[in-house]
């Protein structure tokens, strides 16, 4: 792969991250407020929109600085890009188990909603960076 096709796909799959993040942040915000001010008991979709609202607003902080410098990766470059990625999927797999756990754990043990709900939006959100740093790591022909 030459490295402006890799500085071109990087740089759409981190505009497209950001995209994730906005959107979540604001449907998201949209729910907790609609919620909050109808004054709506419903603790599974709150703790939902709670963990999607904070994770859109990090992907958001990280796509506004990842998208002004994308480098041109040489082949050490685009190897060093991949182990980090590699990296990346790992902690977002376990990111997945982890909301899984939650989810499971606080519906069968201890029955609360707004834990499933926080576990549920946990799953949602790693499994999308999951899912986008694979396409990118796919893309890393070394």
């Amino acid at each position: 792969m030459w490295a402006d096709t890799l500085q071109a796909f990087e740089s759409r799959l981190t505009l497209l991250s950001t995209a994730w993040g906005g959107g979540s942040v604001l449907i998201s915000a949209r729910a907790v407020l609609v919620l909050s001010v109808a004054r709506i008991k419903a603790p599974l979709l709150y703790h939902f929109a709670i963990q999607c609202v904070l994770w859109g607003a990090a992907e958001l902080a990280w796509g506004a600085f990842a998208t002004r410098d994308i480098p041109l990766r040489d082949f050490e470059g685009a190897a060093e890009l991949a182990r980090e990625l590699w990296l990346a999927i790992g902690l977002e797999a376990g990111g997945v188990l982890f909301g899984l756990t939650l989810a499971i754990g606080g519906w069968s043990r201890v029955k609360r909603l707004g834990i499933v709900g926080s576990g549920i939006g946990i799953v949602v959100q790693a499994s999308v960076l999951l899912i986008l740093d694979l396409i990118l790591v796919r893309a890393i022909r070394l």
